[in-house]
């Protein structure tokens, strides 16, 4: 939308000039578990989805913690591929989460998302296995538009990014939904015979 329009009055600089990026880091393997115990953990990018990352993990020992609404990136090959953070989370190895310094947060998203083709050189660069780390990320180069610019870009994409998280809500509260009733219809649990349908 506006990394297209740049002009003259956007300056270059890096991406830590408009973020604040922590880098994953493992608990040990023993506070694992999948019962709901202790914090939300995501590894890598396996889970991600279209938005947000699927929840599988908890761990009882987090080390890096994203906050709800970061960025988070895959820093292992592939590198780039991005998610939300739909709650804090702790992050492991193969994820950094971004976050703005000033409230700029969807415009700090596609950012990352414009970076895609640069974030992609990683993938594999002298080695086998791919990734990047907080110094070649911090110093991303950027082009920084004006804060007005940064303002209006927030006015508008921000409400579209909370009506994306408002359906993922209700996708998943329906989703609940089905699971809990569709055993119980299955079993004959629930007699829906007469509901006349």
């Amino acid at each position: 939308m506006i990394i297209d329009n740049a002009d003259d009055s956007w300056t270059p600089g890096v991406l830590s000039d408009i973020a604040v990026i922590t880098m994953g880091q493992s608990p040990k393997g023993e506070s694992y578990n999948e019962d709901g115990v202790g914090t939300v953990f995501f590894q890598g990018r396996a889970e991600f989805g279209f938005r947000f990352p699927t929840r599988r993990l908890y761990t009882t020992d987090p080390k890096r913690m994203a906050k709800a609404n970061d960025a988070l990136m895959s820093v292992r090959a592939p590198v780039g591929d991005m998610n939300v953070a739909y709650e804090d989370c702790c992050i492991g190895r193969g994820l950094g989460a971004i976050r703005s310094k000033d409230g700029h947060q969807s415009f700090v998203l596609y950012t990352m998302l414009a970076l895609r083709e640069q974030l992609n050189v990683f993938n594999g660069e002298g080695t086998v296995f791919g990734s990047i780390n907080r110094d070649a990320l911090n110093s991303m180069p950027i082009d920084i538009p004006p804060q007005e610019i940064m303002d209006q870009f927030e006015d508008i994409v921000a409400p579209m990014d909370a009506a994306i998280r408002n359906n993922y809500d209700e996708i998943c509260r329906l989703q609940a939904l089905r699971d809990s009733l569709l055993p119980r219809l299955m079993s004959g649990e629930l007699d829906v015979s007469n509901l006349g349908l």
